[in-house]
């Protein structure tokens, strides 16, 4: 592809942003009606993509045997009696007070993408309409047709969407989320459309220079409204290039003891920006956490994940609570489905975990959620729900209902249909217990 003008590049700028700040009038983006009392401000939701297993993490089983647990067989007492988690998590270990462990999830889907649509939307998969993702439906109860007016989306990706559905579904563009793009690990957070690589503060102002001195459009047909949007839709994309909102994604101005503690690593960069995030009022941020897919080599794999994992997700339930924002933030962690808690030891697997949707286990701290709780739990391998079946329309109502959503209000679509926002667990054919009120 053939590199952009300095004109054609900020023109492009020009029209991304202007489709992430489009006016309210051009999407199904607005929509008003009384809700429940919003005890949260912000999600982070932590998406392992692939499947974390739960019967390595939180929900282990020591004295199921080998076949099971493989040589992953040992257990840590938390700071919570009587709530264990798995060996390699000694750190989350001490911050157990923060977090409940819902260990009997449940939809029974063995599919990537139609779980991870399961999960992300609380719909089942199939239909003519393809539904928004939580993110969406958040950005758009709580973005800018309800009092949101920062220049940053308010729903951001860290750092590339999940691929695999839309997220937006039939919402407008106002609710697609914000890929960053990027590695806020590296030496500069290059975010794209934002931090051009290799390109100084100085030479990006000198192009808008260059813009302006090429705009005769503009100069000859001034006070024409069309342009005027244009201008204050460039005015907007340089104060995120260039002015206050730019600091944003710098993570050099944060202490390097805490970046380490946060661990030196895409992850532990991405959980520390998501606090940043957080900070300045953004609704949901996802960090999407690859590489859970552990058909093979699935214990070597997990002694390098974990312990990435423990240390990121730790320090940012730490951190959110120091500086007095973890009640306000909702902190979501899990995946699609969990890993078969037998051991495939047969080649060509050799030893790997498969797809498991029938159990598995989510985290949430934050928010409303209380801490140091279990919900539900799995029979004595793993494998199936012993107690308190907890389905993903379950969980997300109850992250919709600490936002100040009203899971039963109309959700706007396209067709005009009569459609909720979430439809209940009943409604899907699913017994449950319902809403997660135990631990909220």
């Amino acid at each position: 592809m053939p590199a952009l003008s300095p004109a054609g590049e900020t023109m492009a700028r020009r029209l991304v942003l202007s489709i992430v700040l489009l006016p309210a009038a051009t999407t199904v983006c607005a929509v008003a009606w009384a809700a429940p009392q919003a005890r949260a401000k912000s999600v982070i939701q932590i998406w392992l993509w692939g499947g974390p297993p739960h019967t390595d993490t939180f929900d282990p089983k020591p004295g199921a045997g080998y076949d099971y647990t493989g040589p992953l067989n040992k257990t840590i007492q938390t700071n919570v009696p009587g709530i264990e988690i798995g060996e390699l998590l000694p750190l989350l270990a001490q911050q157990a007070d923060k977090y409940s462990i819902i260990r009997s999830m449940t939809h029974g889907n063995n599919g990537h993408e139609t779980a991870a649509y399961m999960v992300q939307t609380g719909r089942q998969p199939g239909g003519s309409l393809v539904f928004p993702s939580v993110g969406a439906v958040i950005a758009l109860f709580k973005g800018y047709d309800h009092g949101y007016e920062s220049l940053i989306p308010p729903y951001i990706v860290l750092t590339q969407t999940q691929g695999r559905f839309s997220e937006v579904g039939f919402l407008g563009p106002k609710c697609k989320p914000f890929a960053t793009g990027g590695n806020p690990n590296a030496n500069r957070f290059e975010v794209e459309g934002i931090i051009a690589p290799g390109i100084s503060d100085e030479r990006q102002q000198a192009r808008r220079g260059l813009l302006h001195s090429l705009d005769t459009l503009g100069i000859a047909m001034p006070g024409e409204p069309v342009l005027e949007q244009l201008d204050t839709t460039e005015a907007n994309a340089y104060d995120l290039i260039l002015g206050e909102a730019s600091k944003l994604w710098d993570l050099s101005q944060e202490p390097t003891e805490l970046r380490n503690k946060y661990g030196r690593t895409t992850f532990g960069q991405s959980c520390l920006m998501a606090r940043r995030l957080v900070e300045v009022g953004v609704p949901y941020i996802t960090i999407n956490y690859g590489g859970w897919d552990t058909h093979k080599q699935h214990f070597q794999i997990m002694r390098q994940k974990l312990p990435e994992m423990d240390r990121g997700f730790a320090t940012l339930l730490e951190d959110l609570s120091d500086r007095g924002l973890l009640d306000t933030t909702i902190v979501w962690w899990g995946g699609e489905f969990g890993r078969g808690p037998r051991v495939d030891w047969e080649p060509p697997w050799n030893g790997g975990r498969n797809h498991y949707g029938q159990c598995f286990t989510h985290v949430v701290a934050g928010g409303g959620f209380k801490g140091g709780r279990v919900v539900g739990a799995s029979n004595a391998t793993g494998e199936q729900v012993a107690e308190r079946p907890v389905s993903v329309q379950d969980l997300i109502g109850s992250i919709y209902e600490l936002m100040g959503i009203d899971a039963d209000g109309p959700l706007p679509n396209p067709r005009g249909e009569d459609i909720k926002v979430l439809p209940s667990s009943e409604e899907m054919g699913i017994k449950t217990e319902g809403r997660l009120y135990e631990i909220m």
